[in-house]
């Protein structure tokens, strides 16, 4: 198994991704501030796509989905549905260990206001197109809110628009003969399940729903 391509520490792809790295490693050298490489076996069936590392998130610990709200509530659920186990720890120092998961990023570094441009996207376009093609028994991606939905898309040469993110939509049979099965969600941030726009409730259909599909392939 081919392991993917992975950014430099340094890449200078994205001149405001830079800018801001450089910023963070002189105000807080003790950190990340790298791009941030993918967490799991490429062995998995799922592939979990956020949008980009968050400043003290992953951008801070060096793993994705880890150091944030998002990151906490994310590890819960899948302990919840027995895709992860151990204790997570938002350092990073914990004994979490996937199952049948990884997690990436769109957009591997830090991105000003947690909002990345289309170059930036565009410029992560192959590593996150390596990390889909380096998984031999892939079977679902969970893309965790629109720009990550649509950069997915646009890795698998599909449009966006025949594809339209929503929370819950799913489609299957996508990518040609790899037929994998597609899932969109509205991301797990705090804002988000703050103001109710994700509820525990909805977040929990979604691993359900994946789990169940897993169960009807297997019959």
């Amino acid at each position: 198994m081919a392991y993917p391509a992975q950014p430099d520490a340094n890449c200078q792809t994205c001149p405001r991704l830079v800018a801001l790295r450089d910023s963070c490693r002189a105000s807080h050298p003790d950190w990340h501030n790298a791009p941030v490489p993918s967490l799991g076996d490429l062995g998995s069936r799922l592939l979990i796509i956020g949008l980009a590392p968050g400043r003290q998130g992953a951008n801070r610990t060096g793993r994705p989905f880890t150091g944030d709200a998002a990151g906490g509530y994310l590890f819960q659920m899948l302990g919840r549905h027995g895709l992860a186990t151990g204790h997570y720890h938002p350092d990073g120092d914990d004994d979490v260990v996937l199952r049948d998961v990884r997690i990436t990023n769109a957009v591997r570094c830090l991105p000003p206001d947690n909002k990345p441009v289309a170059a930036e996207v565009n410029g992560c376009r192959p590593f996150l197109q390596a990390e889909i093609e380096a998984m031999p028994h892939l079977d679902t991606i969970l893309t965790l809110g629109r720009l990550a939905h649509d950069a997915t898309c646009r890795c698998l040469d599909l449009r966006p628009a025949d594809l339209p993110f929503g929370h819950g939509n799913s489609w299957h049979g996508m990518a040609g003969q790899r037929g994998l099965r597609i899932v969109s969600s509205y991301h797990c941030s705090r804002y988000n399940t703050q103001t109710g726009r994700l509820t525990d409730a909805m977040f929990t259909a979604i691993f359900t729903g994946i789990k169940a599909g897993w169960a009807t392939e297997r019959r």
